[in-house]
C-alpha cells in the first residue's frame, strides 16, 4: 500500500488479489453447473487488468467473488490478505462498503434523485457527516468531469453521463479495489473510450486496483494488462503476462 500514490482525496491505495483453485458450481435439478473450474489467477495492488470472453464464460462470477456478493463452492479468494471465502458476513459487509467499488453496466442510480444524491447515498450509510459528504460528493462530480450535473436526476442525463455518476458512484467510499462489470455496454464508442480511460486513470494517478471484464476488444486494448476466460477457465493472457 505504501507504494501505491496517495493525494488526500484518493488516500486508500490498490489492494491486491489472488485466487487459488477457486470454484464456483450450482446445482439444478436435473445437474451441476460449474461456472469456475479452479482458477488459479493474481493482481498487483494498483495494477489495471481486464478481463476478455465471451458471455457466459464466468467473468461476472468472478467478479461477484471478488466483490464478496457471492461464495465460492472451493478454493480461496484473497484480498488484501484477507481470504474472502473465510469471511463472516459482517465482516463482507463491511468490506463492500469500505474496500469495493463496483461499476455496472446498466449504471445502477436512484432515479428520484439528483447526481449528488446519489453519491451521498453510501456516505450517509457510512455515517460520514452531511457537510463532509456534500463536499466529497461535489469533488467526486468534479473528478469525473460533470460538476455542472449536480442537481440532474438520471433521467436528464446522458448514457455517458449516468456512467460517470456511476463510476463516482463507485468511489464514494474511497474503496481500494474497483470492480467494473461491462461498464460501455450501453455507450456509444467515443464515450465507451472516455469511460474505459477514467477507469484506468484510477490506477495511474490513484494507485487503486482496477479489474475490468469486457468482450469489447476496443476497450480492451486501452488496458496494460489482459486475461481471457473461456468455459471457466483462463485460457492465456491476451497482451501481457498477467
Amino acid at each position: 500500500m505504501d507504494s501505491a500514490r496517495r493525494d488526500g482525496f484518493f488516500s486508500q491505495a490498490g489492494l491486491g488479489v489472488s485466487v487459488a483453485g477457486l470454484t464456483k458450481r450450482y446445482r439444478t435439478a436435473a445437474e451441476e453447473i460449474y461456472a469456475l473450474h479452479g482458477i488459479d489467477w493474481e493482481v498487483a495492488p494498483g495494477d489495471a487488468v481486464a478481463i476478455m470472453g465471451p458471455s457466459g464464460c464466468g467473468k461476472t462470477t468472478l467478479l461477484n467473488l471478488l466483490a464478496g456478493v457471492d461464495r465460492a463452492s472451493g478454493g480461496s479468494v484473497v484480498v488484501g490478505g484477507e481470504d474472502l471465502t473465510r469471511a463472516p458476513e459482517r465482516a463482507l459487509e463491511e468490506y463492500r462498503l469500505l474496500r469495493v467499488g463496483f461499476v455496472f453496466q446498466l449504471f445502477n442510480l436512484v432515479p428520484t434523485i439528483s447526481a449528488l444524491e446519489n453519491l451521498e447515498m453510501p456516505m450517509m450509510i457510512r455515517g460520514v457527516p452531511a457537510d463532509e459528504r456534500r463536499a466529497r460528493a461535489e469533488s467526486l462530480l468534479a473528478t469525473v468531469g460533470i460538476a455542472e450535473k449536480a442537481a440532474k436526476r438520471p433521467e436528464e442525463l446522458s448514457g455517458g453521463e449516468q456512467q460517470r455518476v456511476a463510476v463516482a458512484l463507485a468511489l464514494a467510499n474511497d474503496p481500494a479495489l474497483i470492480l467494473a462489470d461491462e461498464p460501455t455496454g450501453n455507450l456509444d464508442s467515443e464515450n465507451a473510450i472516455a469511460i474505459t480511460r477514467l477507469l484506468l486513470s484510477l490506477s495511474a494517478d490513484h494507485g487503486k486496483t482496477v479489474i475490468l471484464v469486457s468482450h469489447d476488444a476496443a476497450v480492451v486494448r486501452q488496458f496494460p494488462k489482459v486475461s481471457a476466460m473461456r468455459d471457466g477457465r483462463f485460457v492465456r493472457s491476451a497482451n501481457s503476462d498477467g
